[in-house]
């Protein structure tokens, strides 16, 4: 009776010490898988990070682009236009000189907004893409509107500077490339999900071509991972080419 309590003990202790040591082992299992994750998490958030800050430097690179054309091509030429017309100035011709010397001014204004640091640091969606629709239209560089639908929701911003600089990467391709007359950008906005539609009357492309020559959409794509959004392009030779992009909030 005692050897029989004895080996109960015994066994019992062995269960027990098997238990513990289980324990202590899934502890460390978990503990190791813990720190990994947290690992990845932090390496995750400095790629975002550095991501950002790189695609805050392209914004202010393509914008101050924009700037050149905008000083030489357009505010130039008005002030220009305002020299030669002051030199001939009369009575008669004194609200010519006025008209074209308030068009400079509202332009010069308009590139104030463009220059303030804020507009980099804080792009808002709506707002940085109403800009850019109007810049484009006083340029006359491409017939573009901008459309919003549905109740309009909080974007993350550095989520929208991302999506920003994906549209204008595609602005520009179609602006330098499509040969296009229109540029159509749809906001639809639902309770979970923005449906973003950017669309061009271009001459369009063949898609097979522009996987393996990679112009740009690699990248769009890279980016809209990074913040669990969707990418989709389609083009066809003579009818245009459409970006949609998916965000969910």
């Amino acid at each position: 009776m005692q050897q029989q309590g004895g080996d109960i003990l015994v066994i019992s202790t062995l269960i027990i010490a098997l238990v513990v040591v289980f324990l202590v082992i899934l502890f460390v299992v978990f503990q190791r898988r813990k720190n990994h994750l947290l690992r990845e998490k932090e390496s995750e958030k400095k790629r975002f990070e550095r991501e950002i800050a790189e695609t805050q430097i392209e914004i202010r690179e393509e914008t101050l682009r924009h700037i050149s054309w905008e000083l030489h091509d357009n505010i130039g030429q008005l002030l220009t236009l305002a020299k030669i017309q002051l030199q001939y100035a009369s009575i008669e011709n004194f609200d010519d000189v006025s008209e074209t010397i308030t068009k400079s001014l509202n332009e010069i204004r308009s590139l104030s907004k463009l220059i303030n640091p804020e507009f980099i640091k804080n792009v808002k969606l709506k707002e940085a893409l109403a800009l850019e629709v109007e810049r484009f239209n006083r340029l006359n560089f491409i017939n573009a509107s901008l459309e919003v639908e549905g109740e309009e929701q909080i974007i993350d911003q550095k989520h929208g500077i991302i999506i920003f600089r994906i549209l204008q990467e595609f602005f520009s391709n179609t602006i330098k490339h499509s040969k296009a007359s229109d540029l159509r950008v749809i906001l639809h906005f639902t309770k979970d999900k923005l449906h973003i539609k950017a669309h061009d009357n271009g001459v369009g492309f063949q898609m097979d071509e522009v996987q393996q020559a990679g112009i740009g959409l690699h990248n769009m794509k890279t980016r809209a991972k990074l913040i669990e959004a969707e990418i989709n392009l389609e083009s066809t030779p003579d009818l245009g080419t459409t970006l949609n992009i998916y965000y969910y909030f």
